[in-house]
């Protein structure tokens, strides 16, 4: 079993920063993905961004947060990051973190099995 906590979100001005954190317990981040998702009122869950080892560190990113986001992780910490940059209201959501066995990020949500509570981050424009 994997616990998953996700915080660090708030509102935010447009073109500002927030970092969200997702701390998990039960299981070692390092050796598996973790994911992020976000879900605006109304719309699907949407894969954001993900982190993998599987030797190397792998990395995945949705198109529309490339350049702007950035995910990395402490494995001493066992807990995953996301760095959001110059945000915009469109990335206004509750965004989750997920976790798969899988070793290499994935954008179906299907295909993660244990999920967080998410934390709401509002973009103002």
């Amino acid at each position: 079993q994997v616990q998953l906590e996700e915080s660090g979100g708030g509102l935010v001005q447009a073109g500002g920063s927030l970092r969200l954190s997702c701390a998990s317990s039960g299981r070692s981040v390092s050796r598996y993905t973790i994911s992020w998702f976000r879900q605006a009122p109304g719309q699907e869950r949407e894969f954001v961004a993900g982190i993998s080892w599987n030797g190397g560190l792998t990395t995945l990113y949705a198109d529309s947060v490339k350049g702007r986001f950035s995910v990395s992780r402490d494995n001493a910490k066992n807990t995953v990051y996301l760095q959001m940059n110059s945000l915009k209201p469109e990335d206004t959501a509750v965004y989750y973190c997920a976790h798969r066995l899988g070793i290499t990020p994935t954008r179906l949500p299907a295909e993660y099995t244990f999920w967080g509570q998410g934390t709401q981050v509002t973009v103002s424009s």
